[in-house]
């Protein structure tokens, strides 16, 4: 556990967000890996139909993971006020709350599993795949929506470092499963799938070991747990604007791949692997960001406004810095990298194009993710919701399928940076108008919002 309250703001802003920042490398990493060895030893009509299926279970996760993270920030500003017994309520408020959420979305993802992959024109010669693939992660959905639980808690509580063990043991686990099941057992697409779920179940329950031996006050239990009503309506408060712009984000890449879909085989193979490729340049900003949230609302929670705006400040520079020469390198070896996933030269030079058109407005992109970072941290999600889904279904997503018409497959990825300048500018308006320093979870507390207990 580590107190954000004191010491110099940028020093514990990096060495925070550099722990996320490594889990969050391996956790791409398994998932690189199912897309390298799939590509290479299955083909590219299995690669497609693993891209296919990301969009799909990214917009069902997404709402759990907004969840947690409205959960995150009342953990830290719980915990910024010392008030420890309310973090375990906390806890165990959203426990009860991931327990049902996965298995009500693990219900909904098998029931409409094919409708889904038909309404988004999933191509018919990867269908099959894309519905053995998915069908696999939805019944292991306990174990994403659990382990993204279980490291909310410890990240709130200042601890990036822990969670990084864990997926540094899922990720190492995961690849040599891919291997095994699809080198060796041969079972093919699903064998993909069946390495990711396995080694997630293995990361969620050492966290659930971990916690419960060190850290007495925040027990995971499923007896004596407390339901605080009020906690759990502020959580819904903060969080369910974010997990509702994630999955409309998600619903967009959906959305967006129905546009891509049109273009065939070849054209969704390298999309593919342009967003897997994208999925790392995205990271830094995307974990600097999460560690400014934990900042902002351990900070605010101990009514330390300056330093909170000194974080926000630090942070923005330094992504600038960071953006910038991860963006020059994408665009020298954007064919290199692309390669890695398949050999098909018609799939890695459309690869090429897509990752040479986006690479500089990356800027743009981190940007954007920093202003929404201070914004979440003060638990203010409610707006940048808002700005989200404009960027995303009022810009980008109509201006795909416009130019599209016209410039092909160009005019998709032309409409992404395009979106990003419009979030970036947005919510650094929003962020200059300072209506989310007058936001704290903790005030007002009512004094008895407890069902259950001992």
């Amino acid at each position: 556990m580590k107190d954000l309250t004191t010491g110099k703001e940028t020093t514990l802003i990096v060495k925070f967000a550099i722990p996320m920042l490594l889990g969050n490398l391996f956790h791409q990493f398994y998932h690189l890996a199912d897309s390298i060895i799939v590509g290479q030893l299955i083909g590219k009509a299995a690669l497609a139909a693993v891209g296919v299926t990301m969009p799909i279970i990214f917009t069902l996760i997404s709402l759990v993971v907004g969840l947690s993270i409205g959960f995150n920030v009342i953990i830290a500003q719980y915990f910024g006020a010392k008030d420890f017994v309310k973090v375990q309520h906390t806890v165990d408020t959203m426990n009860i709350i991931l327990l049902v959420s996965s298995v009500l979305f693990s219900l909904i993802g098998l029931i409409f599993l094919n409708p889904i992959l038909t309404l988004i024109k999933t191509p018919a010669d990867i269908h099959v795949q894309a519905s053995q693939y998915l069908r696999i992660y939805f019944i292991g959905m306990l174990f994403f929506f659990g382990f993204n639980g279980t490291s909310a808690i410890l990240r709130g509580m200042g601890d990036s470092k822990t969670p990084l063990y864990f997926i540094i043991i899922s990720s190492v686990l995961n690849v040599f499963l891919d291997i095994l099941f699809i080198a060796v057992f041969h079972w093919g697409i699903e064998g993909a799938a069946w390495a990711t779920i396995f080694s997630q179940g293995v990361s969620f329950i050492l966290s659930v070991i971990y916690i419960n031996r060190y850290h007495s006050f925040l027990k995971i239990k499923l007896h004596n747990i407390f339901f605080d009503r009020f906690i759990f309506k502020k959580s819904v408060q903060i969080g369910l604007p974010t997990a509702l712009q994630q999955s409309f984000v998600a619903l967009g890449m959906v959305a967006l791949l129905s546009v891509v879909n049109l273009f065939g085989t070849n054209v969704v193979a390298a999309y593919s692997i342009a967003t897997r490729i994208e999925s790392f340049i995205s990271l830094p900003a995307m974990n600097f960001a999460a560690a400014l949230s934990t900042f902002v609302g351990q900070n605010i929670g101990a009514q330390r406004l300056d330093r909170v705006l000194n974080g926000y400040i630090s942070t923005q520079k330094i992504m600038f810095l960071i953006t910038i020469c991860i963006s020059s390198l994408i665009f020298i070896f954007s064919a290199t990298l692309s390669s890695m996933f398949t050999s098909d030269t018609t799939v890695i030079q459309i690869s090429k194009e897509y990752l040479q058109i986006v690479a500089f407005f990356f800027v743009c992109f981190s940007a954007m993710f920093i202003n929404n970072g201070i914004l979440r941290g003060a638990g203010d999600t409610l707006i940048p919701m808002f700005i989200t889904l404009f960027s995303l279904w009022i810009v980008r997503i109509p201006l795909a399928f416009i130019l599209s018409k016209s410039f092909g497959y160009y005019g998709i990825w032309w409409s992404i940076p395009i979106a990003w300048f419009f979030g970036m500018t947005l919510s650094y308006i929003y962020y200059k108008t300072g209506n989310w320093k007058k936001k704290n979870v903790i005030n007002n507390i009512p004094p008895d919002n407890v069902i259950g207990g001992e």
